[in-house]
């Protein structure tokens, strides 16, 4: 089964962590992941800005390094990104800020991204949002 996962909460938020562990155990059951897409506070999620305390699990850390092992399509969109000022390094020029808190494996781009990866895949998984 090919899935379509995305995550609307941040990274603090148990929904989160099940997001992660869903797509940890598709993999390891034999399927596919088609797309990862980070939107609304889902965002945070990819950034490597958030500080997790030392008691709690660092999510973020472990977004990025499942999406590098796996060599995962991460997405992260542009719009909500830009309101929640989690900018990568063309971004952050763009709009003359200093602070980059995006970049490999993470690509930021648009909901577009969203609508191809629903279309490819069998399945779209939502985590999080209202």
């Amino acid at each position: 089964m090919k899935f379509a996962i995305a995550l609307f909460s941040a990274a603090h938020a148990p929904s989160s962590r099940r997001a992660l562990l869903f797509a940890q155990a598709a993999l390891a059951g034999g399927h596919e992941i088609v797309r990862l897409f980070f939107y609304q506070d889902g965002v945070y999620n990819a950034s490597a800005s958030v500080v997790t305390p030392q008691d709690e699990l660092d999510l973020p850390k472990q977004w990025r390094n499942f999406v590098s092992e796996h060599q995962l399509d991460g997405v992260v969109c542009i719009a909500a990104a830009l309101r929640r000022g989690v900018l990568n390094e063309e971004e952050a020029g763009r709009y003359q800020r200093e602070a980059v808190a995006v970049g490999a494996p993470w690509e930021l781009s648009g909901l577009g991204q969203l609508h191809d990866a629903v279309q490819d895949a069998d399945r779209l998984i939502c985590f999080g949002g209202a």
